[in-house]
């Protein structure tokens, strides 16, 4: 019987497992940096270090300390933010494509848009600045006739949506 077990050789496994780790601590870090916690350790760092400039004179190397550290501290956070964001946003990619694929009415095609290019993009948002100008004169039509008992603005637009 053939081995069905998975052929990846365990430096694959052991990169997973990095990957998993370093997701996983930069989600803690940047919750916890971004609490009422870590700006009052910053400030208590800044206050201990501003209390001990007379003790050192102001010296040169009492503020290459507070330079070094803030500069390291900021150099590791990018990387750590920039994470967090990354897959903040490919989260809500996947959101709002699955509510695109799951709406009937949806144009599925869009669902594919961070891959179109510049021109691509252009033509679409042209698109929806037509069917926006068309809701909106349908609406100021309605408005102008006072719809009938029942009729409410928001079945307007959707049937003006849901005709383009």
């Amino acid at each position: 019987m053939a081995n069905t077990m998975n052929a990846a050789g365990p430096g694959e496994h052991q990169g997973e497992y990095k990957k998993k780790w370093f997701t996983a601590f930069a989600q803690a870090t940047s919750n916890w940096t971004g609490s009422p916690g870590a700006f009052v350790l910053a400030l208590g760092v800044i206050v201990v270090w501003a209390v001990t400039g007379p003790v050192f004179r102001y010296s040169d190397t009492w503020q290459l300390v507070i330079n070094t550290g803030t500069t390291i501290v900021t150099f590791l956070m990018v990387f750590l933010i920039q994470n967090s964001q990354n897959r903040d946003a490919k989260l809500i990619q996947l959101k709002l494509d699955e509510l695109i694929r799951a709406v009937e009415t949806a144009e599925t095609s869009l669902i594919n848009m961070d891959e179109m290019s510049e021109e691509e993009l252009q033509e679409v948002q042209e698109e929806f600045a037509r069917v926006a100008a068309e809701a909106k004169e349908e609406i100021e039509d309605i408005r102008e006739k006072r719809p009938r008992k029942g009729a409410t603005l928001r079945k307007a637009a959707k049937k003006v949506v849901m005709r383009s």
